[in-house]
């Protein structure tokens, strides 16, 4: 079996040897660097299968390092790893918005380090053995007889890097400048407007497999809408460029991109709708049914649904205190059980029957 091969970048000649004597005895071919510019030039002409790099280095610092490396197509989804000084803990977000999949707080010990490791190269096959089960469902994005968008697409997709969004992490802002359209691949992602005075409505619940940003790809430069992880969530970009270059090349991409908009604007346009006419108990009856089939489209007897009281009271437009009141009379009726953010549907006819 292949050894894999960890690079690390560390200025620290004590803290580099001791994790390359550590990293070898575990069984890890292991090439070193002591500042960012050597580090650059042996990831490029080696490709390891992690990078270990310090933040603070002669040459080029740890940023530059992860710049440089997320540049190149054949580098940017190594797996990378920050060792940071527990003063520099406030400095780590910076990390992990440009792309930095975890961080190491020195001084570590040898099974801080190697856990660490381990821990992400399963994450790493767990995310592979994922995109063989997505690339299934890209099918939706080509007709049958065009094979070859198709495979570019798969190809485009399997050379991205995945990134780590936790709970609560803004994806993007509203009015910040496009970058690409996001792949869903695991979690669930919200997208919010804000009103004039600060209150929020979400116009938006997406899942694995579903797209973020088609709509202002395909209609200006910023996106229209905050985006926000749910859940803790892993989402692929798919640059502007390349989906500029992919929807040139393939028209029946931009075709089923174009159905897509229309589905998520028929919603949107029902969601407004309910807004305006209907009930409190109708509005929340209908969220609950589309969250739902979020989830399990055949729509069985029962389903149970995650979410929060706020979130739902700003997918319905309504204050918290009202869904509580109102979910409150829906498990009186029988209509559904709740346990915390955890709600159980327990008769969907109910709700599809409830009147306005």
């Amino acid at each position: 079996m292949k050894k894999k091969k960890i690079l690390i970048i560390e200025d620290n000649e004590d803290i580099r040897d001791s994790s390359v004597e550590i990293l070898q005895l575990a069984g890890y071919e292991v090439l070193e660097a002591d500042n960012g510019k050597i580090g650059v030039e042996l990831a490029q002409q080696h490709i390891p299968d992690m990078i270990l790099c310090d933040i603070m280095m002669p040459e080029l610092d740890g940023y530059g390092v992860l710049y440089l490396l997320s540049k190149n197509r054949e580098t940017s989804n190594i797996p990378f790893i920050f060792l940071t000084a527990k003063a520099e803990r406030a400095d780590m977000r910076k990390g992990m918005d440009m792309g930095a999949d975890d961080y190491l707080t020195k001084p570590f010990d040898d099974m801080e380090l190697l856990n660490t490791i381990e821990s992400r190269f399963q994450k790493k096959e767990k995310i592979e053995a994922f995109y063989s089960k997505s690339f299934e469902s890209l099918q939706l994005l080509t007709n049958q007889n065009q094979g070859q968008g198709l495979d570019e697409l798969k190809k485009i997709i399997a050379d991205r890097k995945v990134k780590q969004v936790r709970k609560k992490q803004i994806i993007y802002y509203e009015s910040d400048a496009i970058t690409g359209i996001y792949l869903i691949l695991s979690g669930r992602v919200k997208a919010v407007k804000l009103s004039e005075d600060g209150r929020e409505l979400v116009t938006g619940m997406y899942g694995p497999d579903e797209y973020l940003g088609i709509q202002a790809m395909l209609s200006g430069d910023h996106y229209n809408e905050t985006t926000e992880a749910v859940d803790d969530t892993t989402i692929c970009l798919l640059p502007k460029d390349t989906v500029k270059q992919l929807l040139d090349t393939y028209t029946d991409i931009g075709q089923k991109f174009i159905k897509v908009l229309s589905s998520n604007l028929i919603e949107k346009e029902e969601q407004l709708l309910q807004l305006a006419y209907h009930s409190v108990r109708k509005r929340m009856a209908e969220i609950l049914i589309r969250l739902a089939k979020q989830q399990n489209p055949s729509e069985n007897s029962e389903a149970q649904i995650r979410i929060s009281r706020e979130d739902l009271a700003s997918m319905a437009g309504m204050a918290t205190e009202t869904v509580s009141r109102t979910l409150s009379d829906f498990k009186d009726e029988g209509i559904i059980e709740k346990k915390g953010s955890v709600i159980d549907i327990i008769d969907f006819s109910k709700l599809h029957k409830m009147k306005n």
